[in-house]
């Protein structure tokens, strides 16, 4: 009759191999960790880039809001003829685009809160071009040489007595107003910043 005998292995090689499983497991579980962890930084991260990028936007909003309270406060008289630099405002656009992003382009705006941020940590800029190609010019008018010819809009609301027989100079009762451009600009925390514009007439 034969006999089977069954052999085991040393108990002091069993220890070995559950010892080179359970670092195996450890290391796993440290990568898992890590990757966790970093994934956690990462949205964190986003989520206050995205809260910075949204404060910028309502800073640059609020300096479109306060160049337009400065234009429409001074609509009347000769005051939009000329540059007024510490006002942040041009009587010309310039010939081409200025890059909004150069530091250099914003020498002459208006800076709110005397250039201190604001509660947000927002520093807030408004730039305002009178759509015209010609500086310190009147509408219309030639100087050096250039007809200075604004860019702007009739108010329909003068029309008056439809179906009738008028002549040009009858159908305005009011010169056409001219266009102006605002440009804003928010520079807040982690380095955002927004830049926005808008085209306005005065009323």
């Amino acid at each position: 009759m034969n006999r089977f005998r069954r052999h085991c292995a040393p108990a002091s090689r069993q220890r070995g191999v559950t010892l080179i499983i359970a670092l195996i497991v450890l290391a796993a579980l440290t990568l898992a960790g890590l990757a966790m962890m970093r994934s956690v930084d990462t949205a964190t991260l986003m989520a206050g880039n995205i809260a910075s990028k949204k404060s910028t936007q309502s800073g640059a909003d609020q300096g479109l809001q306060t160049g337009y309270w400065w234009l429409s406060s001074n609509a009347t008289g000769a005051i939009l003829q000329t540059d007024n630099t510490g006002a942040g405002y041009l009587s010309s656009v310039p010939a081409s685009e200025p890059d909004w992003m150069n530091n250099a382009n914003w020498a002459n705006a208006f800076a709110l809160n005397n250039g201190n941020p604001d509660a947000y940590g927002n520093k807030i800029y408004y730039l305002i071009h009178r759509m015209c190609p010609v500086p310190n010019c009147a509408p219309g008018a030639t100087c050096n040489n250039n007809v200075n010819t604004c860019g702007t809009t009739p108010d329909l609301r003068t029309v008056s007595g439809d179906g009738q027989d008028h002549t040009k100079a009858q159908w305005f009762t009011l010169t056409p107003q001219i266009h102006y451009r605002i440009t804003a600009r928010a520079v807040g925390p982690r380095n955002s910043i927004t830049v926005v514009q808008t085209m306005v007439r005065i009323q």
